[in-house]
């Protein structure tokens, strides 16, 4: 019973949830900031198909929390994706051994993972300096299908703009 809660408590550890970075100009008055836009190259790292799945999210999001989409914003919106391959450390391994001689490998299990920095930047309009920035880094499935994709870019993003604005 007592290797058990320690068996507990190592799985508990090694589950990871992903968490936001935020970074931001302190100085910058928030509330001064209403209305906001997308830059014309909007989504580096990201397909169109995907590109078009996160400004739908974010544009509802915004919505939500009262900011209006303009031609004319207080601030522009810059995101970026960028995708690397993670090593997959789930394997069952088989050995063969016979006296002084052996043989022995591992079989992955689980698909393929990927690791995702999602980057969320806010740029002031007037003076083109970026004034807050929200980043989130998380694994994600190789192939997922449009529907999971869409699902995930609204969680990124919802958890990504709960640390917006920031708290001084």
């Amino acid at each position: 019973m007592k290797n058990l809660k320690y068996l507990f408590f190592i799985l508990l550890m090694s589950c990871s949830s992903a968490k936001v970075m935020t970074d931001f100009d302190n100085a910058i008055n928030f509330s001064d900031f209403k209305t906001y836009g997308y830059y014309e190259d909007v989504g580096k790292g990201l397909n169109e198909l995907d590109i078009k799945r996160v400004i739908s999210a974010l544009n509802l999001e915004m919505e939500q929390n009262g900011f209006a989409d303009l031609d004319n914003p207080d601030f522009f919106i810059n995101i970026t994706s960028k995708i690397s391959e993670s090593r997959n450390r789930n394997s069952i391994g088989i050995g063969l051994g016979n006296g002084g001689f052996g043989l022995s490998g591992g079989i992955p299990i689980g698909g393929k993972k990927l690791n995702e920095e999602f980057v969320i930047e806010f740029v002031n309009s007037k003076t083109n300096q970026v004034i807050w920035e929200g980043i989130l880094n998380s694994k994600i499935k190789e192939k997922r299908t449009p529907e999971e994709k869409e699902a995930h870019f609204q969680k990124v993003i919802t958890k990504i703009l709960e640390k917006y604005p920031p708290k001084s």
